[in-house]
């Protein structure tokens, strides 16, 4: 077993984060945050962190909205690495990761989406489930490859999708089920837990 050392990345409100320093705090998660990082200068993820005491960074990442571009992502490499993170974690970052940083934390970049994957990626992926008429959607917690949201499942949770379901409903349901897949993929890649064959993401026994 080992104790994480997470990097985690966001660009907006965080809860993510908070469901992580909580069960951390309760000491049933064998992990540390080491660092938090925001592209929004006034996303309220660093406020929680600088609440609970990690060192918190705003990166500058200019006009692009969607990718973290050459200069940024070496930036947030140096600050992870700084503050010895092992592991980062993809919390609501709303930009593509780019290969250096995948390269510089190998298998050990999770994200955590908002659909059942494959099926949704990409942004509002509650609200594409729900105009396409599904009646399950859930959450997919993954590896980061350099696709969007393609990487190696390691695991996901199912909310059913009501007939009276608002966008914000259904949003609402699937991030509380976020909040616990998170935690448990994080403990099983603390314990050892995962081998990846390929495309898929074994257990293994403690």
């Amino acid at each position: 077993m080992e104790t994480l050392q997470l990097g985690v990345l966001g660009s907006g409100n965080g809860s993510n984060l908070q469901a992580i320093l909580d069960v951390i705090a309760a000491c049933k998660l064998e992990a540390k945050v080491a660092c938090v990082i925001s592209d929004v200068a006034d996303a309220f993820i660093l406020e929680r962190a600088r609440e609970a005491g990690v060192p918190a960074f705003h990166v500058d990442c200019g006009p692009s909205k969607s990718k973290l571009e050459k200069d940024a992502e070496q930036r947030a490499i140096s600050i992870l690495q700084e503050h010895g993170a092992d592991t980062v974690a993809l919390a609501g970052f709303m930009r593509i990761i780019k290969p250096d940083l995948l390269r510089a934390f190998p298998q050990r970049v999770l994200n955590i989406h908002p659909s059942l994957l494959p099926s949704f990626p990409g942004l509002r992926a509650w609200e594409q489930a729900l105009n396409y008429g599904v009646r399950h959607s859930g959450c997919t917690v993954h590896f980061v490859d350099e696709g969007m949201d393609t990487g190696p499942i390691i695991l996901q949770r199912t909310v059913l999708v009501h007939d009276r379901d608002t966008p914000d409903t259904l949003h609402k349901r699937i991030q509380s089920q976020e909040h616990i897949a998170y935690i448990e993929a994080l403990r099983l890649l603390a314990r050892g837990r995962i081998k990846i064959e390929g495309r898929r993401v074994l257990r293994t026994n403690d």
